[in-house]
């Protein structure tokens, strides 16, 4: 995607949470564990959606990702893909990179298009987000590049210093069990910080919800000026301690 265009974000169909529900299963059993080294399980925000980044097996460059409601499979130069309407089913396309064991459910899965195009769009925020906070940081903050942990299905980094207390998780969750909707947040590391600034439910931070964003004008310079002001914020209270 071109640096200069402009990232927008979609309203959220009512099936938004059992498709993010779903996409998160995908995500944790076959996608990740498609991915070789086999102990190599993080994730990328990908065209469409999400996945592996390229990897070599066999002598082949191979990917597996998640565009839309469909699980694409990347082997040399042939694509395949399939439609996700279980993990059993979807898992046949990928059975040569999945670890033997206990087969796929085979139960239904609720992926409606319209809720994966709009996850799609929040992780190709939150990717170009987080790459440009990396992109700022400062001698001893070590960022960790924009990664998609598929056991929280949240896209996030580390970065800060740790002995300074500056350390922080700066993240775009797509909900979970104390969210209902999509939020940014950051975490900082030292725990507990109070003031107005953090407002988390359910955690130690600082959070920004998806209504805030789908309603500002620009919602990747609404995402970065939260994320800058958390970071300065954690830079004063250094300075207090």
């Amino acid at each position: 995607m071109p640096p200069d265009s402009e990232l927008r974000l979609l309203p959220l169909p009512s099936s938004f949470a059992a498709t993010r529900r779903a996409l998160h299963r995908v995500a944790e059993e076959i996608v990740a564990p498609a991915r070789k080294p086999d102990n190599e399980i993080s994730l990328r925000a990908t065209p469409g959606g999400f996945g592996t980044p390229p990897f070599e097996h066999d002598g082949a460059e191979r990917q597996v990702r998640v565009e839309g409601a469909e699980l694409v499979y990347l082997d040399g130069d042939v694509e395949e893909r399939v439609a996700i309407r279980s993990l059993a089913e979807a898992g046949e396309l990928v059975a040569d990179l999945l670890p033997a064991g206990a087969p796929l459910d085979a139960e239904h899965l609720d992926v409606d298009p319209r809720s994966a195009e709009a996850l799609a769009a929040w992780y190709a925020l939150g990717s170009r987000v987080l790459e440009t906070l990396s992109g700022e940081t400062r001698p001893g903050d070590e960022p960790t590049p924009p990664l998609l942990w598929p056991e929280h299905f949240d896209l996030a980094i580390e970065s800060g210093s740790e002995s300074a207390g500056r350390r922080a998780n700066y993240g775009f969750s797509p909900g979970d069990e104390d969210h209902a909707e999509p939020y940014l947040y950051v975490g900082p590391w030292r725990g507990r910080i109070d003031g107005e600034l953090w407002n988390a439910t359910g955690f130690d931070g600082a959070e920004l919800s998806y209504a805030e964003l789908l309603a500002a004008d620009d919602p990747e310079q609404a995402a970065l000026d939260f994320c800058r002001a958390r970071r300065d914020a954690l830079d004063s209270t250094e300075e207090d301690r």
